[in-house]
């Protein structure tokens, strides 16, 4: 069964391309090690809620965007192998991010609906 891994950041606006640069390095290298789709989003119509959003979740200050991501996989035990090579991955080596990694979230999910082609 297929397994999806999510994840959101805050980024600088003005470190998007940067941002962009290091998601297209990921995303050959997730997909290098079994994932099967990736898609990194930049946030345009994310509203401010009045009890929680993506914002208030990521402690996002004035100047930062949302990155919202998802990575599939086939399966979860292709996932833990892939994310382990990852880290372990020469091009993500010596890395500086873009962002700060500790109003980042994310998570495994296992898919309980799953519709469509897309």
């Amino acid at each position: 069964m297929a397994y999806l891994d999510g994840y959101v950041i805050p980024v600088p606006e003005a470190k998007k391309e940067e941002y962009r640069a290091l998601s297209e390095v990921t995303a050959e290298l997730f997909l290098k090690f079994g994932a099967t789709r990736v898609m990194e989003t930049w946030s345009e119509d994310v509203p401010h809620g009045t009890a929680t959003d993506f914002y208030r979740a990521t402690l996002a200050e004035e100047g930062e965007a949302v990155v919202f991501a998802w990575v599939l996989w086939p399966d979860k035990p292709t996932r833990d192998a892939g994310w382990g090579k990852l880290m372990e991955a020469p091009e993500m080596q010596g890395r500086t991010m873009p962002f700060d990694g500790k109003r980042m979230f994310w998570g495994g999910f296992e898919p309980i609906v799953d519709r469509g082609d897309g």
